[in-house]
């Protein structure tokens, strides 16, 4: 299990989904070479252009498995490797298992899963496809955004050592298919104490209504 490249990226504005309209979007992220350092919220040299839904502390690093990209690939709807605008590709690790409040040490840093990622429209925007976010959410296949736990230094071909998994056993797969597509399961959510308070507020709400 190993880091494969480590891309940043810095807001640039670039045409809207609607005609006449522009938007501020830092999803277009490239790969470095040699070490990157990772402070509280995120890679040095990395940004968020909206940070009211990106970036913070619980979406500090995004990894995307490069095993995901494989199928993406294999359906005919890669462009590129940097099409979802990861800060990590992974490699011969399953994303969709990757349980919520698992730590990871990298290099010298250690990440936690957080949470998948729910997908907004600069995906499509990104992606040259506007129905693309519609399509991802019905992949499955959501990588994760990671806490940064202890600051360091990350560097392409690290390996990926989980060092603590929650016993819970919620995934961001199973956390991502209840959000999109299996509600009645909204209660499972409150089982992973590690997602952020906002997925627990929603699995209350849902959990209201019935």
């Amino acid at each position: 299990m190993r880091i494969r490249t480590v891309a940043v990226g810095r807001p640039g504005v670039v045409p809207g989904p609607r005609d006449g309209e522009t938007t501020s979007t830092a999803i277009w992220k490239d790969p470095v070479d040699g070490p990157v350092e990772v402070g509280p919220e995120g890679l040095v040299g990395d940004e968020q252009a909206d940070r009211v839904h990106h970036g913070g502390p619980e979406k500090a690093v995004y990894a995307y498995g490069d095993e995901d990209l494989a199928w993406w690939r294999s359906v005919g709807d890669l462009r590129d490797d940097q099409v979802f605008g990861q800060n990590l590709t992974t490699t011969g690790l399953d994303l969709r298992d990757a349980v919520v409040g698992e730590h990871w040490r990298i290099g010298t840093a250690e990440l936690a899963v957080v949470q998948p990622r729910i997908p907004c429209f600069k995906l499509g925007l990104r992606a040259g496809d506007p129905t693309l976010p519609r399509r991802f959410a019905a992949a499955d296949r959501p990588g994760v955004y990671l806490r940064v736990v202890r600051p360091g230094t990350i560097t392409p071909g690290d390996a990926v050592t989980i060092t603590d998994r929650p016993v819970h056993g919620v995934t961001v797969a199973e956390a991502f298919a209840i959000f999109h597509h299996d509600r009645e399961r909204a209660a499972r959510l409150l089982d992973a104490p590690g997602l952020p308070s906002s997925w627990h507020t929603w699995a209350r709400k849902r959990l209201s209504r019935t």
